[in-house]
């Protein structure tokens, strides 16, 4: 791992030091600076020449704040003859901006991975995208990882004699499918309706979950909105207890808080994607590193070993 450099953005730095602790290899230094005019400035304090130079920075709230330092990093490392440039971004903000759903809309997904690509990234390293196409919007390798491994991990222990998985909506089912195969319980799924950003309607419910113990696997839980409504549909149809899951634990505008604040939900665990910070803390939350994980994915591609049993759930 000697030829490897991994530098971070101001949002992955407590990622990065988590991976290179599991690498063996030092977080590389960066100066970030900010000129009177509001430009950013960046600088890799680290010789980076036909080294395989890995960037992480979680694309999160400040959403564009995080993206211009990744796009001004990848510029830094190409300019210093880096062999290869990977962007490791645990979250991807824009993968929710994946398709023209409404006349003269922009598709962010797909513009955000042609800026990497005309930067100058080599590689995309990231986890649990938004939809299946936003992986076809990257036209350089792209490894997408899941988190279904160490979520499984930490249920696996608890009695699950009488476990449900449910996916909130139809096009999470797949996910949810191998997930309850991993546990070997039952799986279960809702159909939803989004009518706006953030008003959401749960209108059916395929599958048993009648004095089970639920656990609902989603893949990024934002406001909540999709997660309240289905707390409802599961009570009504006698849920016994309620677990929530999920790979991206945005929890914007206090959805930790007022997820919680039902009596039914024994907890709520997710991933370090996008970094905790004070206003996510609660006694109910539970947070999961996914950083050796992509750790090992680092030091696969680097070795050119095979990547594909990290985050194919038939290889888990």
């Amino acid at each position: 791992m000697a030829e490897v450099r991994v530098f971070a953005g101001t949002g992955g730095q407590r990622f990065a030091q988590e991976m290179c602790a599991d690498l063996g290899v030092p977080l590389s230094p960066i100066k970030i600076q900010r000129f009177a005019n509001d430009c950013l400035q960046v600088q890799l304090l680290e010789n980076c020449r036909e080294r395989d130079v890995y960037l992480v920075q979680p694309i999160v709230t400040p959403t564009q704040e995080n993206l211009m330092e990744l796009l001004l990093m990848i510029d830094a490392a190409k300019g210093a003859s880096a062999a290869r440039i990977t962007a490791v971004m645990p979250h991807f903000a824009y993968a929710r901006s994946d398709k023209k759903d409404a006349a003269r809309i922009s598709v962010g997904g797909r513009l955000v991975a042609d800026l990497l690509e005309t930067a100058g990234v080599n590689r995309v390293l990231t986890m649990t995208l938004h939809a299946p196409q936003v992986h076809a919007f990257f036209r350089v390798p792209t490894d997408q990882l899941n988190a279904l491994r160490e979520i499984a991990n930490y249920f696996a222990p608890s009695d699950l004699s009488k476990t449900t998985v449910v996916s909130p909506d139809l096009g999470n089912a797949k996910s949810a499918s191998a997930f309850a195969k991993m546990l070997g319980v039952p799986v279960a799924a809702a159909a939803k309706e989004r009518f706006d950003g953030n008003r959401v309607e749960i209108t059916s419910l395929i599958g048993d979950v009648g004095g089970r113990d639920i656990i609902v696997l989603d893949d990024e839980i934002a406001n909540g909105s999709t997660i309240i409504a289905i707390l409802d549909l599961l009570r009504e149809h006698g849920a016994r207890s309620i677990r929530i899951a999920c790979t991206h634990g945005i929890f914007a505008n206090e959805a930790v808080r007022r997820i919680a604040a039902d009596p039914d939900v024994v907890e709520i665990v997710t991933t370090n994607t996008v970094p905790s910070t004070q206003l996510m803390a609660h006694d109910k939350l539970v947070v999961l590193s996914v950083a050796p994980a992509f750790a090992e994915a680092v030091r696969r591609i680097h070795s050119g070993e095979s990547v594909s049993a990290l985050f194919d759930p038939a290889h888990v």
